[in-house]
């Protein structure tokens, strides 16, 4: 085979692989994808980049009480809101709130997953539904509920909150992280229980053969075998607590230790109630950035360890 020969035989052997590669029925992908896209667009994208357009401006008057116009201000709402100290104090408090809540609620959550996998429990039904149903719950309905059950005049445990001030401010961030647990607990383990359920049964009657019991295949093979479903659920959990607004909101009519900057989302909703549109935009593209930001690095640090 002569060269030129050579050369075109490639050529084609090339045409033939990408005609091969070719995604077949794109019309058909494009007409499912569409309503996501539009879905998207409509109710992410473009409020999102309204809201930065929104944290551009800023609101300029002639004279004390002239017009209000809406002009463009550049980064001066950001300058803002890196002065402002009670939102990043509240920055730190939410902060803190999760280091503690997230491990809690995972840790039960995998526990109770654990105890629903298992063999040796009976009456997984009931328990299912009695670990989940607490999620059903609406946010400020529990939230209500746990007011009042923490508040002395009107709680059904007197005996206790008379001696144990719950929505003092020493507490009340940790009474809010036990309503934040109660609820999302059930819904932290059904993403965990599914995960373990799609486990091959094979893999646990291999350890049984070696010898293991239910302890050691639970650390050794259930736990890390779930762990992506851990992951996700962290992700999740760290995107949750930087958004925490219904507790505190609720607890506001329980406790004078809540303040309307008690966490950020309370100061971008006190900061629009103002009104004051342009800073509360520019709280919340620095709160959406610094969540991306929490959440890419626990990411990345998983990634490292190996967990897949």
């Amino acid at each position: 085979m002569t060269t030129t020969e050579l050369t075109a035989a490639v050529g084609r052997a090339r045409q033939s692989s990408r005609r091969r590669r070719r995604t077949p029925h794109k019309r058909a992908i494009a007409i499912f994808v569409l309503p996501f896209g539009l879905l998207f667009l409509a109710f992410y994208a473009i409020p999102v980049g309204y809201a930065v357009w929104e944290s551009m401006l800023k609101v300029e008057r002639q004279g004390t009480f002239g017009v209000a116009r809406s002009v463009f201000g550049g980064l001066a709402q950001y300058q803002q809101v890196f002065a402002n100290a009670p939102f990043w104090r509240s920055v730190g408090r939410v902060l803190t709130f999760g280091i503690v809540q997230v491990p809690v609620m995972l840790c039960l959550a995998l526990v109770f997953a654990l105890l629903l996998d298992s063999p040796l429990l009976r009456g997984k039904k009931f328990f299912r539904l009695a670990f989940f149903v607490p999620y059903a719950v609406p946010g400020v309905v529990a939230a209500i509920m746990w007011g009042f059950l923490y508040s002395p005049a009107l709680s059904p445990f007197r005996a206790v909150t008379e001696n144990v001030s719950f929505l003092s401010a020493d507490l009340v961030l940790w009474a809010m992280a036990n309503v934040v647990t109660w609820v999302y607990v059930g819904y932290n383990m059904l993403i965990i229980y599914s995960a373990l359920l799609a486990i091959p049964t094979e893999v646990y009657e291999a350890a049984r053969i070696d010898g293991a019991g239910q302890l050691r295949i639970a650390w050794s093979i259930k736990i890390p075998l779930v762990m992506p479903a851990i992951v996700l659920t962290t992700v999740f959990s760290i995107i949750g607590t930087l958004q925490l607004l219904a507790e505190p909101q609720v607890f506001r009519s329980f406790s004078s230790a809540v303040t309307s900057t008690f966490t950020p989302n309370l100061t971008v909703y006190s900061t629009s109630s103002v009104p004051n549109y342009n800073l509360a935009a520019a709280f919340s593209v620095v709160l959406a950035v610094a969540t991306f930001v929490l959440s890419f690095l626990f990411l990345k640090f998983t990634q490292r360890k190996g967990v897949q």
